[in-house]
Parts: structure tokens; sequence; C-alpha cells
């Protein structure tokens, strides 16, 4: 894995800038920097080298060397791809899998890019007629940014590099802060800093003559296959599931599995045992909780012969939430984890693969077990009696926020969550703990003066997930949901976090169910086979029955994160009190401080999940504005 980044501007020498924007993500490439300057172009390549340790050296060039590329990221079937373009006359100097890109931009132009089954975003500089084309993978897990403004383009692979630009201010993005507010993360193309963008997954832009168009090249169109059956279903997963991680094996340099003792890295051992892998490398984290997984990590560990190496987080892991924060540029909760687990890793392994994307494909969430059950019945429900209900949701919210009681809080979105039964896309966000349907919220939430200076009010979070859903007469809400998790809550949270926490210690993850094949096939199965009699992940258990032992197979979901409530009380309060000061949070303006000092004053419960969250992501924020916003020097938080 590596980075990119670069600059256009009219008659300015940017080399030196560039080597500051690569400079500050040495991180994501400390083998090899390098500039390319042509014309109103600079670009520039940090390496961490992966394939061909000896001569894959970026930029790579065509044949006369008047078009080149950068790429961050790994192209799977580059051989097959190479051969296809020897066959078609092209000359290839290197034996990385970076090279194929040049020659197929010469062969097919933009059209290429859905040949390519990998994990990439890349920069192509075409000094033919003066362009630079960006493109980023089908599914977005490798990052991309770009600013755009006044005849200035800059691309990076993080922010940090834009924001060294003296063109660009440091400014928080109101509307990104709201929907990362509600929903833990920062939703479609924004970021919290303004001007600054993501180009989206499965799309390419072409920056040429000072004007940026962006197209889309692939689309999830999922065909449900209603006739498959079981048995061929069970046998097609494990066929897709060992091509992929075949398909990602390929290294120069060791690879290692995230190994949780459940049911996808479990999976991912085994394929990796049956593929004939000697000496796997197994690496396993513990949170200091009762829901650690060292046992039935060991247990796979023993049952395949792996190099087990295990690792606990400290009592007080938000020690390290500043440095964490500045690698991931955005105030997350789960950061730290990935963090850890990445510098545990690297002195054995510069490769890793993981098992994010089994629960988004096959249902592995518990949220997917409430969902399921009323898979029908949503469009079934007359606009009426939705009115009706939401109008009853709204007299419980009111009636449960007067009470001051937090800890009813939980059972009071349960029942919100019932009342929304006929919008799907309501359901599934009051599930995901958004508040933006409970319009007293923003008056806990925020400060009187924020609320008056800013259309909050117009910038609902659900605006976000307007085109993801089916919305009308679905018949199929779980399906729903899994595509719209698909392309908003692993994209934007558990991707990025993957991304920038294994980069901050110079670590590429791979995640071999993201496979384009593998993918396309579980998009095309029906519910009914991915949760049977309420459990979930069905089909996925009964695929690996005869293959893992039966306690991975029946074991219940435990996520790879921290317990909000357990963090509450180890050090979340004692840094809340620390970063979120009275005085504080009046020179920032954002918060109203009355209702964090309620949180922290209330006994700690359980029940208080979602408090306790919100006050993590506003410690975070916290620590980010000084950071980015307020600092002058961000690059002293390395």
């Amino acid at each position: 894995m590596c980075g990119i980044v670069g600059i256009y501007q009219n008659s300015i020498n940017n080399e030196s800038l560039v080597d500051r924007m690569l400079n500050i993500i040495e991180h994501r490439g400390p083998d090899e920097k390098s500039i390319f300057q042509y014309g109103k172009f600079t670009i520039g390549h940090r390496r961490l080298s992966i394939i061909d340790l000896q001569t894959g050296s970026q930029p790579i060039f065509n044949e006369d060397k008047s078009v080149c590329v950068i790429l961050n990221g790994e192209i799977y079937n580059y051989k097959s791809i190479r051969k296809e373009l020897e066959d078609k006359g092209h000359l290839f100097y290197t034996n990385t899998d970076t090279e194929i890109l040049v020659h197929l931009y010469e062969e097919y132009k933009y059209d290429f890019i859905n040949k390519l089954n990998g994990i990439f975003a890349f920069a192509i500089l075409d000094m033919n007629d003066n362009s630079l084309m960006l493109a980023r993978d089908h599914f977005g897990v490798k990052p991309l940014h770009y600013y755009n403004k006044n005849n200035t383009f800059i691309f990076g692979s993080e922010q940090k590099s834009i924001l060294l630009h003296p063109s660009v201010n440091k400014e928080i993005n109101i509307h990104a802060l709201h929907s990362h507010l509600n929903l833990r993360y920062t939703q479609s193309e924004q970021t919290l800093f303004n001007g600054i963008h993501r180009l989206a997954p499965a799309h390419y832009a072409i920056y040429k003559n000072n004007n940026l168009s962006i197209h889309r090249y692939w689309e999830l169109k999922p065909t449900i296959d209603n006739n498959i059956r079981e048995d061929e279903a069970k046998e097609k997963l494990n066929y897709l599931l060992k091509q992929s991680i075949k398909r990602q094996l390929v290294s120069d340099v060791p690879v290692g599995v995230y190994l949780s003792g459940g049911l996808d890295s479990s999976a991912i051992v085994q394929k990796m045992h049956e593929l004939g892998v000697e000496n796997i490398n197994t690496f396993t984290l513990g949170f200091n909780e009762p829901t650690d997984e060292f046992g039935d990590a060991k247990r796979i560990a023993d049952y395949f012969g792996t190099n087990h190496r295990t690792q606990t987080l400290s009592m007080n892991p938000l020690e390290i939430l500043p440095k964490v924060i500045w690698h991931a540029e955005e105030p997350k909760i789960n950061l730290i984890q990935g963090f850890k687990m990445s510098s545990f890793v690297k002195p054995y392994a510069s490769v890793v693969l993981g098992g994010l994307g089994g629960d988004e494909l096959f249902a592995g969430y518990d949220i997917h077990k409430f969902i399921y059950p009323f898979n029908s019945l949503h469009s079934h429900i007359p606009y009426w009696l939705q009115k009706v209900m939401r109008l009853k949701s709204d007299i419980l919210y009111k009636i449960q926020n007067a009470s001051n009681t937090l800890r009813f809080d939980e059972y009071r979105r349960g029942m919100q969550m019932l009342l929304s039964i006929g919008n799907i896309e309501k359901f599934y966000l009051i599930m995901r703990n958004t508040w933006d349907y409970d319009k007293g919220a923003y008056k806990n939430i925020y400060s009187k003066d924020f609320i008056n200076k800013n259309s909050i009010y117009n910038e609902k979070t659900y605006k976000e997930f307007e085109n993801l859903f089916t919305k009308k007469n679905t018949k199929d809400a779980l399906q729903d949901v899994l595509k719209a998790e698909f392309q908003s809550k692993m994209l934007n949270d558990y991707l990025l976090t993957n991304d920038r926490m294994s980069m901050a210690h110079s670590v590429e993850e791979r995640v071999p169910f993201l496979d384009r094949d593998l993918v396309d096939f579980a998009f095309s199965l029906p519910s009914k086979l991915k949760i049977k009699n309420n459990t979930t992940k069905y089909l996925f258990r009964k695929a690996m029955e005869d293959k893992l032992p039966p306690k991975i197979i029946s074991k219940k979901k435990w996520g790879f994160t921290v317990n909000p409530y357990l963090q509450f009380k180890k050090d979340l309060k004692e840094v809340a009190e620390r970063e979120l000061t009275p005085e504080f949070v009046k020179q920032q303006g954002i918060f109203n401080y009355k209702y964090i000092k309620k949180i922290l004053d209330y006994p700690p419960h359980p029940k208080l999940r979602w408090h306790y969250n919100y006050i993590w992501i506003a410690v975070g924020l916290a620590m980010w504005q000084k950071m980015f916003i307020d600092s002058n020097d961000f690059s002293k938080h390395i």
C-alpha cells in the first residue's frame, strides 16, 4: 500500500510543497519517495513495497513516457491482464501490478477500470493532452480526496496533505459535522473540512483545461436468484471465498491474518490452510473486557496450527486518542483497536487479511435479526397510519426527554423503531441511533447560538440515505438495509478505519470478502438464505459447519470494538471532563454544555450506550479541532 498526492496550479513550482505533502504521509509508504513534474502538474508517491521490491518504483511510464501513473493499492488480477496486453504488443519494464494501468489507459482510455479486481486509488497523468485522471476502486477500500477551487486542483490519499496547501482554508464543514454526530461517521463525499471532498467509490475524475468532471464506471445493482438451492449456494460460497483469498495472497512480503475468533476471520484461516499456506501468522487483540475472544481465537489457531500472537489494550486506551485521530482525520469511536493492532502486527507482517465485509454481505449483525421479522411488512403500512405512528413517536420522545431518565432512552428508541414500520429508512436509522427524527434532540446537543447561526434543520442526516433505499413498497427490507449499509457505514466507517489505522504503522490490510465475484454472488442471494429462524449468517454458518469447530459456527457475534459503558468507567469520563470544560465548549460554540454535564454526572449505566458514544465523539471532535483547525502546525501531532 502507498500514498499519492498531486497539485495542478498555474505558474508555480510546487515541488517543495509536494515534498512536504509526501513527508506528512510517510507512514503510508516509508520505503521510497518520488516526485514528478510536468507543466503545471506536480505529482508525488510514497511507496510501501509489497510487489516487485526491486523495480516497482513510481511513477511508472508507458513506452514513450507520454503517460505515467501513481498507485495506492493492489491489482489482484494483474498477471492475466498483463498477458492480454503483451499479446497486444505492449512492452513492460517492471514486474509490478501498477504498470498494467498505463497500458490499459493507452488501449482503452477511460473504459478500462471495470477490468480491474483489486483495491486501488490511482492518478494517471497524460502528457499528450495535459490531463489528469483519478480513480477509486469499486467498493472504496482505498481513499482518495480532492480540492478544486480557483484553478487550483489538489489531490491526496489523506486530507492532511491537502491541508498543507496555502489556498486551503481550515474550516469545519457543518453539514458533515451534523451527519457525523448522528452516524458516528461522515457520510457521502463530504469531509469535516470545507472544500475537501472524497472521490466516491466506483468513480473516476478527469481534470483538464481547469475543469473537473466526475463519472461513475460501475454500480451495485443486485439481481436476486430466488431459484438457487441451499446446497448449491454453500458450494459456490466456499469456492468464491477460497478463490478470493488465493488472489489476495499475492505478495513478496509476509502475510498475516487478524483473527478475532469469529466466523469470518476463522473462515479466512481455514481457506488459507486449505490452499496449503505454510506458517500462517495470526494475531488477536483484547480489550480488557469480558467479551475478549482470546479463547476462541486460540481454538482456531490450535485447530489449524498457526503461529499465534495476542495483545491486550491498556486500561486507559484513550491516552493515545489524539495520535489516533491525527491519522484518522475524523473523531471516531472504533479507532484505537485497529491502531494498536497494526502496531502489534508490523514487526511480523506488512500485509494482513481481515474479515470485514462478511457481516454486510451475509447478514451477520444483531440489527439484521430485528429487521428480518418485519421484512415484508413495511410495504403494507398505509401512509395515513405512518403519519399517526410518527405523531405517537414524537410524543413518546417528548415524554421521555422531559422525564430526565437517561437510562430509559434505549427503550424509547426501541418503541420509536416499531412506530416507524412502513418507513424502512427511518426504521434502520433509529436502530443505528440517529436522532435527526427528534427535533427536541437538537436543543440537547447543540448550543442555542449554533442552532440560530446554522441551517442544520435543512441538512438532516437521513437525506444522505435517500438514494440508498427503495423506500416505497419494498418487498425485502433486509436486502434494502444490506445494500444501503454496504454503501454507507461499511464504506465511510469501517473501511476508512481499516485504511487509516493499518497504514498508520505501514501495514496493508486486505479484505477478501470484498472480492468482486464474491460481492456479486452475495447480493444475488435471497434473504431467506442469509437469515433463517432468525439466525444470522445462516448460509455462511452452513457452508463452514464441516470446516470449523462447532463452537465457532454457533458463536454469537461480538463486534471488534470497545464497550462504551465500560470505557466510560475506565477513562472516558475523566478525559471528557478534562477536554470538554465549560470554557472550551463555550469557545467552540457547538455543543450544549448542560447536556454534556448531565451525562457525565448521571450514575453510570449500561443503557446509556448512545450517550457515552456521543461524549466520545464530542471529546474526539475537541481534539480534532485543536489539532487541525486551531493549530498552526498540525504536523507536530505525528
